[in-house]
């Protein structure tokens, strides 16, 4: 059962897990679990995606209940009117302060296609050294990032760290292998760690600004504990505390 985090008479968001993709594509016809169906199934009527998550991001994911609902939040998420805020756990010290500026250009399949313009600011909140060798070196230094894209490209958060060598822990497109493996084998860890903490919105109805904020997944959480950062991640707004804690 998917975790719905928010609703109203025309949205509802759910905490969506670590792979479980939004719809089905082309290029995964063969699974048969998707977000919007098996929410479809939960709640019994027919749902609508406004917008979308990578198959291994955690986090708020919004449907609309009715074409009437959808239309403007898809054109609101087009002229990046919604605030999203994402957390990562990624490769090295990161900067304090930085954005990226780079353009997109579209996966393999649309290589014809121009490059995009995407930015994507973000701000470190904590590091740790761990005393495992990962390749040449014999410590291995990470850094827990707070994001706030501003445009919206596909895979644009995962490409930008990638493009800044930052690489995203648990990447296994656009990251470095070796941290993958690392955080696979020694921290039994073997999911994307990039979570959609904060969607915040315009409501196209009603006018109120709408915030639904997803917790962090367990194993996200439970690596947060064991490097010191709950301290760091407690004094941000977007993050909720979860129920059971």
């Amino acid at each position: 059962m998917l975790e719905i985090i928010y609703e109203d008479a025309q949205y509802v968001a759910i905490n969506k897990p670590n792979g479980l993709l939004v719809h089905r594509t082309r290029i995964a016809e063969e699974k048969k679990e998707f977000a919007l169906q098996l929410l479809r199934d939960q709640l019994g009527y027919r749902l609508h995606a406004v917008h979308r998550l990578d198959r291994g991001t955690s986090g708020v994911l919004l449907f609309a209940k009715s074409p009437e609902a959808t239309a403007p939040l898809v054109k609101a998420f087009a002229e990046r009117q919604p605030d999203k805020t994402y957390y990562a756990i990624v490769r090295g010290y990161a900067p304090e302060q930085a954005t990226i500026d780079s353009p997109i250009r579209p996966d393999k399949d649309h290589q014809h296609k121009e490059a995009k313009d995407a930015v994507t600011h973000y701000a470190r909140l904590a590091t740790v050294e761990l005393p495992i060798p990962v390749g040449p070196y014999q410590t291995a230094r990470y850094s827990l990032v707070k994001i706030k894209p501003e445009t919206g490209r596909m895979h644009q958060i995962r490409k930008h760290f990638a493009h800044a060598r930052h690489y995203i822990v648990g990447d296994k497109k656009h990251g470095d292998w070796r941290h993958n493996r690392m955080f696979l084998e020694e921290l039994n860890s073997p999911t994307l760690l990039l979570h959609a903490a904060s969607l915040q919105f315009e409501h196209p109805f009603t006018g109120d600004t709408i915030q639904i904020k997803a917790t962090l997944p367990e194993n996200f959480r439970r690596l947060c504990q064991e490097f010191g950062w709950m301290e760091p991640l407690s004094n941000q707004d977007e993050l909720p505390s979860p129920k059971n804690h």
